[in-house]
């Protein structure tokens, strides 16, 4: 006690046990020390009774902390500043108390600290925060240290005041929007209209979040006409969700607005790339990235659509660079990482497409299950021959997404090469409730039932196929042989028979081939469940290959297609390749003509002896659709 000093000597214990987080023990020397030091020194005693406040508020008791920080609000005078009103606020913000909110900001407004009086908003710049990295953003010519001492001050004032705003916004009066209001009014009324735009900009936001996307036009238009920062702000937003909604003429022309008064915005540079790749301009798509990345070297966005307009124009080792340098800045990305495996399997690295693949799945933040990846990896292990393991992903993929044809298909036909033929009748009736009025599948679930002998249910199931679908000349071939077997009558399925071959002479088709007209407006094209690995038509009824999986599964919003390029006849067992079969099973001949899709992507085998020799799944290319930003 008989120190001259001693207390600053307790104020530096206190900081030492706020430093150590024993905030009992840092009271308690912080109120030693108020009872050491003179009246007359306000401005210690000050910032004392607020570091009591802190430590109050660090131990959550919000009625202690908020006396400490009302009290200096009262009698702070001219040592008042913006960090005691908000922290006040958030002690409001943790009671959960609206009034006291809303008199807490008000406030926190009419704080009139020394040096502030002249507030210039001009200064504050809150519209960039790339600008706040920046120290030296606004020396310029003749500003001395005083002047750049207030201009931090200004924008910490500013700084505070916003993140109060956002804050209290959503929850000071009866509905968020309501209390977005009454924030921008206040704020206007008092003096700081700059930051009353910055808000209206949050309340859009607030309805992006929400998906309300026509409100949140209608407040960023309102920018069309204030200064260019703002607008710029607003445009490029506005530019952003007319992209969303596909109106890409809107979207260029704000895009082109916000670059003309920020040609150095990066956000806006992507928008406007965006747009031109929409309209098929790539090259200028291309170099329009390449300058929002020259100006921030960091925006991912325009680096991960760089990589992608790369890809669409099929230069994969520029697209491999740009997603190369994208996955040293994220690391675990998961998008990232599924557009490198997507490319080393483009270029027919195989080994460092499965790499990125099964890292896709293993790091800790990665989609252990996404089926896209799991299904993708399973085509990577057919294509190096181990079937197990490309089995075991299948089903993988099949547990998570029970969904996808061509999972269900290879599946299905996987149990029938094993002779499973009881475990394939489950996959091949998933896929006949996935696409009721495609024949093929119960044409397939019949065969099973067949193979495995249980011929009443499969009659039955013939017979079921036949009502529904009387002019499908596979089912009616079938029907007949099964008869034969089972030693029934089936004089009227053969006078069917001939009765829809003679319509297949007439309309000019030849006698293999796999379609008659219907009684439906559909024509349906027929096939044995041999074609059904072949193709089986133009639109695309017996063609087990041409059926894309849907897009789901796929990472970033993208699906994997991919096709069988093998043909597999589940029928082929029972006919020996030289011995001579009933007259009605010479429609399963080897050899049959498949009229291709002009639109598919995938490639048919053009034999069906080949069907034993290789199975294997094609790859489609992935539909790059540009992420939004």
């Amino acid at each position: 006690k008989q120190y001259p000093f001693s207390g600053r000597f307790r104020v530096n214990m206190g900081n030492i046990y706020f430093k150590q987080e024993k905030w009992t023990a840092a009271i308690k020397m912080y109120r030693m020390a108020l009872d050491q030091i003179p009246n007359n020194v306000q401005a210690i005693r000050f910032k004392i009774m607020r570091n009591i406040g802190h430590a109050f508020f660090k131990m959550h008791q919000f009625p202690d902390a908020i006396d400490s920080y009302e009290n200096l609000l009262a009698h702070g005078g001219q040592h008042l500043d913006f960090m005691t009103g908000f922290n006040l606020m958030l002690c409001y913000y943790a009671l959960g108390d609206k009034e006291k909110m809303k008199a807490g900001f008000l406030k926190l407004l009419n704080i009139e600290q020394v040096g502030l009086e002249d507030f210039d908003e001009e200064e504050m710049e809150l519209e960039s925060p790339s600008h706040l990295k920046d120290p030296n953003r606004n020396i310029t010519e003749g500003d001395d240290a005083l002047r750049e001492d207030v201009k931090r001050r200004q924008r910490e004032a500013a700084r505070f005041i916003v993140n109060a705003a956002n804050l209290i916004a959503p929850l000071v009066d009866k509905t968020p929007v309501a209390g977005y209001d009454w924030v921008i009014d206040s704020l206007n009324h008092h003096g700081f209209p700059r930051i009353g735009s910055e808000m209206e900009i949050a309340k859009a936001s607030y309805f992006l979040k929400r998906k309300d996307f026509d409100q949140a036009i209608v407040v960023l238009k309102k920018f069309e006409r204030k200064e260019p920062s703002l607008m710029a702000c607003a445009a490029t937003n506005l530019s952003f969700l007319y992209f969303l909604e596909a109106e890409h003429g809107n979207a260029e022309k704000y895009a082109d607005m916000a670059v003309k008064a920020d040609r150095y915005n990066a956000r806006a540079l992507v928008n406007k790339g965006n747009c031109m790749f929409m309209n098929d301009e790539f090259e200028r798509s291309k170099e329009v990235y390449l300058e929002a990345i020259g100006v921030s070297a960091d925006c991912l966005e325009a680096i991960y659509n760089l990589g992608l307009v790369n890809m669409h124009i099929g230069k994969y080792q520029e697209a491999l660079l740009a997603f190369d340098k994208l996955h040293s800045i994220t690391h675990v990305n998961c998008e990232v990482m599924w557009q490198l495996g997507d490319i080393h399997e483009k270029l027919g690295n195989n080994a460092k497409a499965h790499e990125w693949f099964s890292l896709l799945i293993t790091s800790p933040k990665g989609r252990p299950t996404d089926p896209g990846v799991l299904a993708r990896l399973a085509n990577l292990f057919n294509k190096a021959g181990d079937e197990t393991q490309a089995f075991h992903y299948h089903l993988e993929s099949y547990k998570y997404w029970p969904v996808d044809m061509n999972v269900i298909t290879w599946l299905g036909i996987y149990y029938v090469k094993q002779e499973m033929y009881e475990a394939a009748i489950p996959f091949f009736a998933r896929a006949a409730q996935i696409e009721p009025n495609e024949v093929k599948w119960r044409l397939m679930v019949a065969s099973c039932f067949r193979r495995m002998g249980s011929y009443p249910q499969a009659l039955k199931l013939y017979e079921d196929i036949h009502r529904l679908h009387p002019n499908d000349i596979e089912c009616v071939r079938y029907l007949i042989t099964i008869c034969k077997e089972m030693k029934q009558k089936y004089d009227h399925y053969a006078a069917h028979l001939r009765k829809l071959e003679r319509i297949q002479e007439v309309q000019g088709m030849g006698p293999e081939s796999s379609a008659v007209p219907s009684a439906p407006p559909r024509v349906q094209r027929m096939g044995t469940v041999t074609a059904i690995g072949d193709g089986g038509g133009d639109d695309g009824g017996g063609e087990l290959g041409a059926y894309k999986r849907p897009e789901a599964g796929g990472v970033g919003g993208k699906g994997i297609g991919s096709s069988m390029r093998d043909r597999y006849d589940p029928e082929d067992d029972e006919q020996g390749g030289g011995e001579a079969q009933p007259p009605v099973e010479l429609y399963e001949a080897q050899e049959v003509e498949v009229q291709k899709k002009a639109a598919s992507k995938r490639r048919l085998a053009p034999k069906a002896q080949e069907q034993d020799e290789e199975d294997d799944w094609g790859n489609d290319e992935l539909d790059d659709v540009l992420p939004p930003m």
